[in-house]
């Protein structure tokens, strides 16, 4: 079975560090694109992070650029996403998407999604 499973959620205070992983199962991340996401309350689903296939290029949302940095662990078979300086807009759920091929990631389209993980920062 085919699975991304996202952890390292949860509430942190601003200028906090949160690592979120994103863990495939059933395939190989090696040659998929792996794309961040995330959903605020009443807000469209913005990218704001990927990785393209075979180590292909990284893109950042210039929200995020300069505090975020994805990774890829092909040992673990997990994708990374460090968070650091978090900001209250930071607040939204999180999800990570895969997809077979693609190497320039950003605005590409996802076939396979992990169910998320919650992101807090309050004070």
């Amino acid at each position: 079975q085919v699975q991304l499973v996202e952890s390292g959620g949860g509430l942190v205070q601003p200028g906090s560090s949160l690592r979120l992983s994103c863990a495939a199962s059933g395939f190989t991340l090696d040659y998929y694109a792996i794309g961040w996401f995330r959903q605020a309350p009443g807000k469209g689903r913005e990218e704001i992070s990927c990785i393209g296939s075979s180590d292909g290029r990284i893109y950042y949302a210039d929200s995020v650029k300069g505090r975020f940095t994805i990774s890829r662990d092909t040992n673990k078979n997990t994708v990374y996403l460090q968070m650091n300086t978090l900001k209250p807009e930071d607040t939204a759920v999180y999800y990570c998407a895969a997809q077979w091929g693609l190497y320039y990631c950003s605005g590409g389209e996802y076939d396979t999604w992990g169910q998320g993980t919650q992101v807090t920062v309050s004070s």
